[in-house]
């Protein structure tokens, strides 16, 4: 199947992944993600045979891996997670690193480039996956949702650094050097993004807001490109400034045309989640090695064993810092959430695989087990707070809210 067949196939499974996840969503919620990577396994190679990997294709599919970091960087609002909570979070997210990388460098034989992937692999929380959740149950403005919001923004910010820091190939002090010179490029940029926008500004996003103008998304793109160009001078990850570009694009939209903001962010994402996000998560499945899980050999060994590592990585860390405030069952909820991850673990191992210091088949594994995390540590955090009431009076529940 050539690239315009490949294409149709991957549009054609982007269609068919929200239909299947509300269907079923009356009964039980899946992630969207899930059916984007596990129908791009099913037409891959290792199933059906219909798609293959493409020159043309690939090059969607980090199109829609920076489009991804970059709205993760967008819905990341550090004001409302200051303070003790977020100091928290940031020491949970440090002793789930060094964790991480002293597991991994024990497990691969002292390995440093692939203890890098997988130690940073395993401290991600998927915080885009879990915001949904919690929106549904009316909990997203508590108390426990504001510290799930800390801790899933710390999860998905101190990933993004550590590969900057860890994947670049680069010494670790060469590379704190660079990435000290493009966080004070980038502070100067977020002086620049909170100063009062001139009045022109904000009268030509509303004249071109309806128009084939739209001026105010061309500025984001402006903006993202601006930045993956500067972390490229940098010599650092690509997604590091499309991380930066998010939290740049909050503050300028907010500062700038609160009223209009939320209406230009529904305009980008309709671009990244309705094309360029579910090409990056469809491309996934089509590379999966399914074949090497499917044989029960070590890389399904591996898949149990990340699955659990998430949890003791990423969650213990969690529990033992989590807020005193919080009672017990709010603490494990906390841990099951946290320990949930999957984008990022996706956009690590592609960069491992890329680099050659993962195989395909532990890729897999890690990708796998990050797959599972989805679809079971929400359901049983979600679970454990109604057993307990938590929830607050009025909220709806998950059955409710779908």
């Amino acid at each position: 199947m050539g690239y315009s067949g490949t294409l149709l196939l991957i549009l054609a499974v982007a269609v068919v992944a929200p239909l299947l996840a509300y269907g079923l969503g009356r009964w039980v919620r899946v992630p969207l993600v899930i059916f984007e990577i596990g129908l791009g396994i099913v037409v891959g190679p290792d199933l059906l045979g219909l798609a293959h990997d493409d020159p043309a294709i690939d090059t969607l599919s980090d199109l829609g891996l920076t489009m991804l970091i970059f709205l993760a960087g967008y819905e990341i609002e550090f004001a409302a997670v200051r303070g003790d909570t977020l100091r928290r979070a940031v020491w949970a997210w440090l002793l789930a690193l060094a964790a991480g990388l002293g597991v991994a460098f024990a497990v691969n034989g002292g390995d440093t480039a692939k203890s890098f992937v997988i130690g940073t692999a395993l401290t991600s929380t998927a915080l885009g996956t879990i915001l949904p959740i919690l929106r549904d149950t009316g909990e997203l403005k508590g108390r426990f949702g504001t510290v799930v919001l800390a801790f899933g923004a710390v999860g998905e910010f101190g990933p993004i650094i550590a590969m900057a820091l860890l994947l670049g190939g680069r010494s670790p002090g060469v590379s704190t050097a660079l990435l000290a010179a493009f966080a004070a490029v980038t502070a100067c940029a977020v002086y620049w993004a909170m100063r009062p926008r001139p009045p022109w500004f904000a009268r030509i996003v509303a004249r071109t807001l309806h128009t084939s103008g739209q001026f105010a998304v061309r500025f984001v793109m402006l903006l993202l490109g601006a930045m993956l160009a500067l972390s490229a001078v940098f010599g650092l990850d690509t997604l590091l400034g499309a991380f930066a570009a998010g939290l740049l694009t909050r503050l300028v939209l907010t500062g700038a045309v609160p009223e209009s903001s939320a209406e230009i962010l529904g305009k980008v994402e309709a671009m990244g989640f309705g094309f360029l996000v579910p090409v990056f998560f469809v491309v996934t499945g089509i590379g999966f090695d399914l074949r090497s899980l499917l044989d029960g050999g070590r890389e399904l060994i591996l898949l149990a064993l990340f699955l659990l590592l998430f949890l003791l990585v990423r969650g213990v860390p969690v529990y033992l810092l989590a807020p005193r405030d919080l009672p017990r069952r709010d603490r494990t909820a906390l841990t099951l959430y946290s320990s949930t991850a999957l984008p990022l673990v996706v956009a690590i191992t592609t960069i491992g695989l890329d680099d050659g210091t993962v195989t395909a088949g532990e890729a897999a594994a890690l990708v796998g087990a990050a797959m599972v995390s989805v679809l079971v540590f929400p359901l049983l955090a979600s679970r454990h707070r109604r057993v307990s009431g938590a929830p607050a009076e009025g909220t709806a529940t998950a059955t409710e809210a779908w």
